[in-house]
C-alpha cells in the first residue's frame, strides 16, 4: 500500500473537485437473496430523491451532489476526502458524484491506494481478529458472523478494498448508524447512508481504484 502524504492531499483532494453542479434534483454474501428487494425498500425514504431526501437529519452538505472534476481523473475511480468527509465517484463526462461519509475513529483509518476488487449486496458481517482482540467485550459475541439485513453493520452494500490480491478488510459500505455521517465512528471502513450506498453500488465497477486521503490529524505529516 502506498501511503498518501500531505503533498498528495493538497495537490489531490482539495483541487480535484469544484463546487456542486446545480441539479434538478470479513464478510461473505448473504444467502437470503429473496429479502434483498424488501430490504432495499425498507431503507429507501418515501418519495426518495438523492439530492433532497434527508430523514436522517444530516448537514445539507452531506447529501449527494454532482460536482465538476478536474481533467486527468480516471472515470470509475473513487476519491475519499477524509477531512471534509466526502466520497467522490468520478464520472465519464468530467463530473463526479459526491457523497457524505463517516471514516474510522482514531488511528484505525488507513489512507492509501486500493483496488475495488469485489462488491456485495446486503453482506454478512464478521468482525476481524484484530477487532475482537481490541474490544472482545464488543465483538467476540459476533465472531460467527451477523446475517445481512438493515441492522447489519455493513448495511445495504459493501465495496471491498484490496491491495493486490490481499483483502485489507477495509470496506466502503452502508450503515444503520446513518447519523454518524460526517464524523469518525467506524473501525476502519468508510460509511455511507444506506440508500446512498445503493446508488453508488449501481455505478461502481470492480477493478477500479479507490484513493483514501489522510484525515485531519495526519495531513501535517510530510
Amino acid at each position: 500500500m502506498s501511503a498518501l502524504t500531505r503533498r498528495h492531499f493538497i495537490a489531490g483532494s482539495t483541487l480535484l473537485f469544484s463546487a456542486p453542479i446545480a441539479s434538478p434534483l470479513a464478510a461473505r454474501p448473504t444467502s437470503d437473496r429473496l429479502m434483498w428487494g424488501i430490504w432495499d425498500e425498507d431503507v429507501r425514504p418515501a418519495g426518495y430523491d438523492p439530492f433532497t431526501s434527508n430523514p436522517w437529519g444530516l448537514e445539507e452538505r452531506f447529501l449527494p451532489r454532482r460536482v465538476f472534476a478536474n481533467d486527468g481523473l480516471t472515470p470509475g475511480d473513487i476519491h475519499v476526502d477524509a477531512v471534509a468527509r466526502y466520497l467522490y465517484h468520478v464520472e465519464e463526462n468530467g463530473t463526479a458524484m459526491r457523497y457524505g461519509v463517516a471514516i474510522a475513529r482514531g488511528d484505525l483509518y488507513e489512507p492509501g491506494t486500493y483496488t475495488m476488487q469485489r462488491k456485495t449486496k446486503w453482506p454478512i458481517w464478521t468482525p476481524t481478529a484484530n477487532m475482537i482482540a481490541r474490544e472482545p467485550e464488543v465483538y467476540e459475541q459476533f465472531a460467527g458472523g451477523v446475517d445481512g439485513g438493515p441492522e447489519n453493520p455493513l448495511g445495504s452494500r459493501a465495496i471491498y478494498l484490496f491491495v493486490g490480491n490481499r483483502d485489507t478488510y477495509l470496506r466502503i459500505h452502508g450503515t444503520p448508524f446513518q447519523r454518524s455521517i460526517g464524523g469518525r465512528a467506524s473501525s476502519g471502513c468508510v460509511r455511507m447512508v444506506q440508500q446512498h450506498a445503493i446508488d453508488l453500488y449501481e455505478n461502481v465497477e470492480t477493478g477500479k481504484t479507490a484513493f483514501l486521503y489522510p484525515p485531519e490529524d495526519a495531513i501535517g505529516e510530510a
